[in-house]
C-alpha cells in the first residue's frame, strides 16, 4: 500500500539524535552519547547495530 503512514514509519531511520551536538569530555556527543567515529559511521551501519548501540550502549554511557 503506498499510502500507508506505517511505511515511512518503518522505513525511517534509527538514531538517538537529540539535535544537541557537543562532545563532552570523554568525548561523547551530550546529545545522544555517541562517539565521533559511531557519528561517522551511523548512515552505514546495520540496523543491528544501531538497535544495540541505542539499546544498550548509550543508555550505559549517559548513567555514567
Amino acid at each position: 500500500m503506498p499510502n500507508d503512514p506505517r511505511a515511512s514509519f518503518s522505513n525511517a531511520p534509527l538514531t538517538p539524535c537529540t539535535g544537541v551536538c557537543r562532545l563532552d569530555g570523554r568525548g561523547y556527543c551530550m546529545g545522544c552519547q555517541r562517539s565521533m567515529g559511531e557519528i561517522a559511521r551511523w548512515g552505514t551501519m546495520p540496523d543491528t547495530e544501531r538497535l544495540y548501540l541505542m539499546r544498550v550502549v548509550l543508555p550505559t554511557r549517559k548513567a555514567s
